[in-house]
């Protein structure tokens, strides 16, 4: 008897490392499965993790060689076959997310996304480059076109609630 494959599934897990997040982490994975299924991905695991900027400087120091904190750092695994899932994880500083977000006239949210796709499309192999083209790349056009229909999504309603006058947290 051989042993059953995985069933193909977009999994994203994501963790608060010491830090608060305005978006629900349930959204959050509702991002990363969008990219991936823009992206025709069927099969990943993907870990999304929101960092204090000292965690996120010492990635960056750790791994990239670079001084200080950033916004957004991703580690894509190498797949040995098409067939694997696409593995990787995403670390994310939301302190240095809001403050981008703040000199840039947006809010803190759609940077937020901006960064799940970013991280999410880095691990699948997308690049750009690190000069004044960078925004100008492919990769990042892909990048904002999802940005824009994504954070169309979160947009809250504007239907009428009814019954209750506000809305009730649990956990």
């Amino acid at each position: 008897m051989t042993t059953s494959a995985r069933a193909a599934a977009l999994v994203v897990d994501v963790s608060l490392d010491g830090v608060r997040i305005p978006l629900a982490r349930v959204r959050v994975a509702d991002v990363a499965r969008a990219v991936l299924r823009a992206e025709g991905v069927r099969d990943a695991m993907l870990s999304i993790t929101f960092v204090t900027r000292n965690r996120i400087a010492s990635l960056n120091r750790t791994h990239l060689g670079h001084r200080g904190a950033t916004d957004v750092i991703s580690f894509g695994f190498r797949r040995s076959t098409d067939a694997d899932p696409v593995v990787g994880d995403v670390y994310i500083c939301p302190e240095v997310a809001s403050a981008t977000a703040r000199s840039l006239g947006i809010p803190a949210r759609e940077e937020l996304v901006r960064l799940i796709v970013h991280g999410t499309l880095h691990v699948l192999g997308h690049e750009h480059p690190e000069d004044a083209d960078r925004e100008r790349s492919p990769m990042w056009e892909k990048q904002e076109g999802l940005v824009r229909k994504l954070v169309a999504r979160l947009r809250p309603s504007t239907r009428r609630r009814t019954g209750r006058t506000s809305p009730t947290r649990t956990r």
